[in-house]
């Protein structure tokens, strides 16, 4: 590749093939793509040492995944990456819809700028690798080894072995847990015999990245039908380095090796582009549209993540987005059950959580793919004449598909939620990121923003100081599973951690009243929320969401199998 320089990484001899003592490991995660190496950071955030596993010694080749949601910028800003991938990555907030050879409409996914990151960033893949690698190697609790190939495992009730194949001979590792993160391939998978559900389209679509300086705005640009790709359909991305993302349609009689061969893409792409825009190949690969998931995510001490664990197709950029947010959901509950604070039923809400996530990207995904490339007359004569209405008729570009971009999953149904609700945001829904002021005992007020205040933690937000106090919600338990206390206020106040919400934007946004209280979990979805305070309720609804009794003694019976 020309504008990208693949960093190579050591293989160093592990301590298992030097004679040294080697002690069980609490996690091992397999594959050092962004699903492990944010597991891994994650994990050293709550102070859990962990191995990662991985059988290359560099980057992933090629692009692959390149654009970044707003929710995923959200969960890498707290482990520490995101300010590098805004810094490289290029920013985009609309979008065009092209038919034929005529322009339908556009859409803008800008916000009203409250919020921190934007929709969407497009940054290449191995970009984010590097960043997410650079950061593990800041935490002395991330063992990253490199060329550590995984070939047989164990798995025991109470554990894994697994079998590690380096170039100086094969040792076993022993692990608590281990969390499955190698990808579409997965070779734990094949181990454990695991296999799919789902659908794989007969359809195939070539990925060119190529090197231009034109003159495009910074969009995302698809179409149906092309005159360049007649009955067919193509999208447009830039990506940092004046690298572009060409999407091409080829059907499903394609011959995969001839259609990645320069001599044929280069042709295709001038049809597309013209003549009078030159441009070099910098990565080229053929894939086909698959919808597909492991039955569970969890198999017994293996977690399945990522890819590893679901596949979609590319458009609408669900799956490293969906990946991460697999990792966001699961670690903080690994966390509480490897530290003995929240009992292994946790764990399975995890598969509950995210096999309901998988199923909405699958969906999305398939609708999209239906749309994209109908399979018979009827379908296609549906999408063209919505494709028409489009162009004057607002109500057809809501049934007009061409990927329905990542959001992420809200968990309404979870078994972690409790039963109260009131306001705007209802229980299982990621608290949005709004700017807000922050006040601190004997310091200046300073602008920040709610995510980074909630943290990786349990809170409450309650809406109004004098509320929160005469509820004795100072009083929160600081128990193995501590309550962080933020008050609301609409001036300034002397109260460590209160938010001043002068202009009342945090209220209209949750539908709060004086004393409402908001209960986030960890990865920041809330779990329930009451329209006035009450230090019992907190206090179980907590305990729901770690699947304790009141008494934290036994798990519920919402704890999915």
């Amino acid at each position: 590749m020309q504008t990208y320089e693949f960093p190579r990484f050591a293989f160093e001899t592990p301590p298992e093939l030097a004679g040294k003592a080697a002690p069980r490991r609490r996690v091992a995660i397999v594959g050092a793509g962004p699903i492990g190496l944010a597991a891994a950071i994650d994990l050293a955030g709550h102070g859990i040492e962990s191995v990662v596993l991985d059988d290359d010694d560099t980057v992933s080749v090629g692009s692959r995944a390149i654009c970044w949601a707003k929710r995923t910028l959200e969960i890498l800003d707290r482990l520490g990456v995101a300010d590098r991938m805004m810094q490289k990555g290029v920013t985009w907030q609309t979008g065009k819809v092209h038919f034929g050879d005529r322009a339908l409409y556009q859409f803008d996914l800008a916000d009203a700028g409250r919020q921190r990151f934007p929709a969407f960033i497009n940054l290449q893949q191995y970009y984010a690798e590097e960043y997410l690698v650079e950061r593990a190697g800041e935490e002395p609790a991330i063992d990253l080894r490199w060329r550590n190939k995984v070939v047989d495992l164990d798995a025991q009730s109470d554990g894994v072995t697994l079998t590690v194949e380096t170039p100086e001979g094969a040792y076993t590792l022993d692990a608590d847990w281990v969390i499955a993160a190698d990808g579409a391939r997965s070779q734990v998978r094949r181990l454990v015999g695991l296999d799919f559900m789902g659908r794989v389209f007969e359809d195939r679509f070539l990925i060119a990245d190529v090197i231009m300086r034109a003159d495009f705005p910074k969009e995302r640009w698809f179409w149906f039908d092309p005159p360049f790709n007649p009955d067919q359909s193509a999208l447009l991305h830039m990506q940092a380095d004046n690298v572009w993302r060409i999407d091409l349609q080829l059907g499903w009689d394609a011959d995969p090796d001839e259609e990645r061969k320069p001599e044929n893409v280069v042709p295709r792409i001038k049809r597309m582009l013209g003549d009078d825009i030159a441009f070099d190949l910098e990565w080229t690969s053929v894939y086909t549209f698959q919808c597909r998931r492991l039955e569970k995510f969890r198999h017994g001490r293996i977690l399945f993540a990522g890819d590893a664990a679901h596949q979609v197709s590319p458009f609408g950029a669900r799956g490293a987005n969906s990946g991460l947010q697999d990792v966001d959901n699961l670690i903080w509950k690994l966390a509480l059950v490897l530290d003995g604070k929240a009992p292994d039923a946790l764990l399975d809400t995890y598969d509950a959580e995210r096999v309901y996530a998988a199923d909405e990207n699958i969906l999305n995904s398939t609708r999209s793919t239906d749309f994209i490339t109908p399979k018979n007359a009827a379908s296609r004569a549906f999408r063209d004449a919505t494709l028409e209405l489009a162009t004057d008729w607002p109500f057809a570009r809501d049934l007009v598909n061409s990927g329905r971009l990542s959001r992420p999953a809200t968990y309404t149904e979870s078994p972690l939620n409790s039963a109260d609700a009131f306001g705007n945001v209802a229980p299982g829904t990621p608290c949005p990121d709004l700017a807000v002021r922050m006040a601190r005992a004997g310091e200046t007020a300073r602008d920040g923003w709610l995510l980074e205040l909630l943290g990786d933690r349990f809170a409450v937000l309650c809406f109004g100081v004098q509320a929160a106090a005469s509820a004795g919600l100072g009083d929160l338990p600081a128990d193995a599973i501590p309550i962080a206390l933020l008050c609301v206020t609409a001036g300034e106040s002397g109260r460590t951690d209160t938010i001043i919400d002068a202009g009342g934007h945090l209220a209209r946004v949750f539908g709060a009243e004086p004393g409402s209280c908001y209960l986030f979990r960890p990865d920041q979805h809330l779990c329930a929320a009451w329209p006035s305070a009450d230090v019992s309720a907190i206090r179980s609804a907590r305990d729901q969401a770690v699947c304790q009794s009141r008494q934290g003694a036994e798990p519920t019976t919402a704890a999915a199998d």
